[in-house]
């Protein structure tokens, strides 16, 4: 599963990218990053300092139906403030996901998009 990560005034935040196969779409999640293992165990990777943490946004974009519209979830028990250079990035994240699935769709391709 794909991700990136962004720093915006000291937090890091992640978009992650998965397929849910239950709802027949591909997820874009945005999550506060967490802080990699000091150990490094886990991590082989030493230039990865944070991975992405629970989600509490979460954008489904539908890749068998191009009439479905993309919908957004918010996940979180308290509430949270989000900046919003890091909304907007999200958000630039989801809609190119939703072109790549579009494309994807027309070129009769949807589970080729990544």
């Amino acid at each position: 599963m794909p991700w990136e990560l962004r720093e915006h005034a000291g937090r890091h935040y992640a978009v992650l990218f998965h397929y849910a196969l239950p709802d027949d779409a591909w997820t874009v999640e945005l999550s506060e990053a967490v802080p990699v293992s000091a150990t490094g165990a886990e991590n082989p990777n030493a230039a990865v300092t944070h991975l992405p943490g629970a989600a509490f946004l979460v954008a489904l974009v539908p890749v068998e139906d191009p009439n479905l519209q993309p919908t957004l979830r918010v996940y979180s028990p308290d509430e949270r403030v989000v900046p919003y250079e890091v909304m907007r990035w999200f958000m630039e994240q989801v809609a190119d996901q939703i072109e790549r699935c579009r494309i994807a769709f027309e070129q009769g391709e949807p589970e080729a998009v990544e």
